[in-house]
């Protein structure tokens, strides 16, 4: 089981650190850690994400199966996210969507890419034990 103390770490690459800084920090209201020439790491909702500086990022980006994001316990979180997103006028790879509706893991999702075209998905489901 996952101590609280402890932090999940994700590296993605960055075309540019400066568009990364942006859309992570300014809009999407991640915290900066550290920034060097070649990487910035944010607080990602409570674990580390790094964004490389590299050429080698994904061109034409699917959702499956690459991605990433956050599964929120609480629906008011879920929705503040959403409003916030669409008040900055993020860039939605899929909009607000239901699925497997009428079964016990439906949930509510809603995809983002970043200016490197990592996708980020955030998700909420109604019953909390399908979380995993």
């Amino acid at each position: 089981m996952r101590d609280p103390h402890n932090v999940f770490h994700l590296a993605i690459p960055a075309r540019d650190l400066d568009e990364a800084y942006d859309f992570y920090v300014t809009k999407l209201g991640c915290k900066l850690a550290r920034r060097y020439h070649d990487r910035i790491t944010l607080d990602f909702f409570g674990d580390q994400l790094v964004c490389h500086l590299s050429d080698r990022y994904e061109r034409e980006p699917t959702m499956y199966p690459r991605h990433f994001g956050i599964t929120f316990r609480e629906r008011r979180h879920f929705d503040q996210l959403y409003k916030l997103a669409k008040q900055r006028e993020l860039p939605f790879f899929q909009d607000l969507t239901s699925r497997f509706e009428g079964l016990v893991e439906e949930h509510l999702t809603f995809f983002l890419i970043d200016p490197s075209n990592n996708l980020l998905e955030f998700k909420y489901y109604h019953d909390e034990r399908m979380m995993y």
